[in-house]
C-alpha cells in the first residue's frame, strides 16, 4: 500500500490557519436579532408576524393555564377562590366594619365588579412583565416573535376574567339586578380600554425587566398603589365629595384610564348605582340618590382608547428595539 501524502508543508498549513483566524477576527463577536423597521410599517409587520404564529400563541396560552394549576386538586377553581376571598374581606371589613357600604347600595355587586375588572388588568401586567424571563430557555433555542410571550400571559388573564365574569353575572341575576339598558354597552368598552393599556404595559415592562430585574418588584408595589387610586372599594360619589370645591382634581383623577374604565364597567353592571335607593333600618333610613357619573364619559372613553393605541405603538417599538439582546441578557 502506498502512503497518503498531505499536500504542502508545515509552513503552508500554518499560513492557512493564520488566514482563517484573521477572517474570523473580522467577524462581529455577537450578532443580535434585527429590531426591524423603526416605523409604522414595522409595527404592522410585527402584528402580521404574530398572526402567522397564532397557533403557537394558542399553545402558549394553554401551557400557561395548565402550568399554573399543575398537580392541583382544585385546578381552575383557584381562579375563583382568590377573588371570592377578596370579596369577602372587602365586603365584611371595609364594607360592614368600616361602614363603606352605608352609602353604596348592593355593595357586594359593586365591589366584585371592580375586583373582576381589576384582576384582568393586574394579572396582565404582573405575569406579562415576567413572561420573557420565564421563557428564557425557549427564546435561546428558536426564533419566534417575542411579543407572543406577554400576549400569552394576557390570554391567560382573559380566561380568568371570563370565569369571574360568569360568577358576577350569576350573582347579578340571582339578586334580580341585571341591568337591561343601553348602559350594558359600557362593559365591552371598559374591557377594551383595560386590555389595551394592560397589554401596553406588559409589552414594554417585559422588555425592560430583562435588563433590570427589579422592574417586576416595582410593578408589585405600583399595582398596590394603583388599586387604591381606582374606584374599586369606594364609589365615585365619595371621590366627588372628597375633593369638594377643588373640582379640577376630578379631571386629574380621570386621567388614569383604568379609573375611567372602572367607572364605565360599574355603570354597565351595577344597576343600583343608577337608581334612587333607601338604605338603613326602619328607624334610621337614608335616601341614596343615583350616582352622578362623570360628564362626557363617552368622549373620555374614546380618548382613553385612542391614547392607549398610541401608547401601544410606542411600547411595541421599544420592545422591538430591545429584543435583539434578550438571548444574551437572559
Amino acid at each position: 500500500m502506498g502512503s497518503t501524502e498531505i499536500p504542502g508543508n508545515g509552513h503552508e498549513l500554518a499560513s492557512v490557519a493564520q488566514q482563517r483566524a484573521e477572517r474570523l477576527a473580522e467577524l462581529p463577536f455577537e450578532v443580535s436579532v434585527s429590531a426591524g423597521p423603526k416605523s409604522v410599517g414595522g409595527f404592522f409587520a410585527s402584528i402580521r408576524e404574530i398572526a402567522k404564529h397564532r397557533e403557537l400563541l394558542d399553545l402558549l396560552i394553554r401551557r400557561e393555564l395548565k402550568s399554573r394549576y399543575k398537580d392541583s386538586t382544585l385546578g381552575f377553581l383557584w381562579s375563583l377562590i382568590k377573588p371570592l376571598v377578596q370579596l369577602l374581606i372587602y365586603y365584611v371589613f371595609i364594607g360592614t366594619v368600616l361602614g363603606a357600604s352605608r352609602g353604596v347600595p348592593d355593595f357586594a355587586i359593586f365591589v366584585f365588579s371592580g375586583l373582576t375588572l381589576w384582576g384582568l388588568y393586574a394579572e396582565t401586567i404582573s405575569t406579562g412583565t415576567a413572561s420573557i424571563i420565564s421563557n428564557g430557555g425557549l427564546i435561546k433555542k428558536v426564533y419566534l416573535p417575542r411579543e407572543i410571550f406577554p400576549l400569552a400571559s394576557t390570554g391567560s388573564a382573559i380566561f380568568n376574567f371570563l370565569v369571574q365574569m360568569v360568577v358576577l353575572l350569576l350573582a347579578i341575576i340571582v339578586l334580580g339586578q341585571f341591568p337591561v339598558s343601553w348602559n350594558l354597552l359600557y362593559v365591552p368598552v371598559a374591557f377594551v380600554v383595560v386590555l389595551i393599556w394592560g397589554v401596553t404595559f406588559a409589552v414594554v415592562l417585559s422588555a425592560l425587566n430583562v435588563f433590570l430585574r427589579d422592574i417586576q418588584y416595582l410593578v408589585e408595589v405600583a399595582m398596590l398603589l394603583l388599586f387604591w387610586a381606582s374606584p374599586i372599594v369606594y364609589s365615585w360619589t365619595l371621590v366627588v365629595q372628597s375633593v369638594k370645591t377643588h373640582t379640577w382634581l376630578l379631571d386629574v383623577y380621570l386621567l388614569n384610564p383604568i379609573s375611567l374604565a372602572m367607572l364605565a364597567f360599574q355603570r354597565g353592571l351595577w344597576q343600583a348605582g343608577s337608581q334612587t335607593r333607601v338604605l338603613g333600618d326602619p328607624g334610621n333610613l337614608t335616601v341614596v340618590p343615583p350616582v352622578q357619573w362623570p360628564a362626557n364619559m363617552d368622549l373620555l372613553l374614546v380618548l382613553a382608547t385612542i391614547a392607549g393605541l398610541v401608547a401601544l405603538f410606542f411600547a411595541q417599538r421599544i420592545f422591538s428595539r430591545l429584543q435583539g439582546n434578550f438571548a444574551q441578557e437572559i
